[in-house]
C-alpha cells in the first residue's frame, strides 16, 4: 500500500474518533424515534438552530478524505463475494473479499481455499477451532 494512502487512513481514523454520533432530535426521549440521523425541520427546533447542548448537526467537514472514502481500515476496497467465480475476478493488490452472509459452510471453505491459492485477503474468514 502507498505511504500516502496509509497516511490518509490514519487521518481518517483520528478524524472519526472525534466525530460525534449523529442522532435524530429527542430520540433518547421517545421510543418511536429511531437512533439514526434525520434532518430537523421544525420551525422552533433547537437542533436546527445549532443550540449549545443539543445534539450536533450534520455538516460538511465531518467527512473523511476523498481518496480513502469507503475503503476498509486495512486499505483494501471491500467486495462482497458469493461464489468462487467472483473470487477469481478480484484484484490482488487493491481489493479484498467479504464472504456474503448467505453463503453456507461448504461453499465458504471452497472460497477461502481459492482465495488463499490466489493470495487474496478475506475480511471475514472462518474461525479455526482447535
Amino acid at each position: 500500500m502507498e505511504t500516502e494512502t496509509k497516511r490518509l487512513l490514519n487521518v481518517r481514523k483520528k478524524q472519526k474518533s472525534k466525530k460525534p454520533t449523529f442522532k435524530q432530535t429527542d430520540s433518547h426521549k421517545k421510543m418511536k424515534l429511531a437512533d439514526y440521523w434525520r434532518k430537523p425541520d421544525g420551525i422552533h427546533n433547537k437542533t436546527r438552530y445549532s443550540k449549545h447542548g443539543k445534539c450536533p448537526l450534520v455538516e460538511a467537514g465531518y467527512g473523511s478524505p476523498a481518496a480513502v472514502r469507503g475503503l476498509h481500515p486495512s486499505g483494501f476496497e471491500e467486495i462482497i463475494v458469493n461464489n468462487v467465480k467472483e473470487v477469481e475476478s478480484l484484484k490482488t493488490d487493491s481489493q479484498a473479499g467479504r464472504i456474503a452472509r448467505t453463503v453456507g459452510a461448504r461453499k465458504r471453505s471452497v472460497i477461502e481455499e481459492k482465495a488463499a491459492e490466489l493470495g487474496l485477503k478475506i475480511l471475514n474468514p472462518t474461525r479455526k477451532v482447535d
